[in-house]
């Protein structure tokens, strides 16, 4: 097993630990209004926001062409079968 997966495990574990710990209501104001909600809940729902927005911040993006590089390599690249003229002076 790997230890990014492992890690992953244990902080799972603590997390749903101290969130099972803290059952009892509070009071949480939001703006303008207040709310009496369960710890529970509400230490689950940003343990799954951070978990998405994790996710999401984390995962590799396309890769991205700078305007003017050199388009004709690239054009010649996907062209399969096809010589630069050096390699066709080398070749003759």
């Amino acid at each position: 097993m790997r230890i990014k997966t492992m890690v992953i495990i244990i902080i799972t574990i603590l997390l749903t630990v101290v969130i099972m710990q803290n059952t009892e209501n509070v009071k949480f104001n939001f703006l303008f209004s207040t709310f009496i909600i369960s710890k529970l809940v509400m230490l689950a729902s940003v343990a799954i926001v951070a978990f998405i927005v994790g996710v999401l911040v984390g995962r590799p993006g396309k890769p991205k062409y700078v305007q003017g590089t050199n388009e004709e390599a690239d054009r010649t690249k996907k062209q399969p079968g096809t010589l630069s003229d050096e390699d066709k002076d080398y070749i003759s």
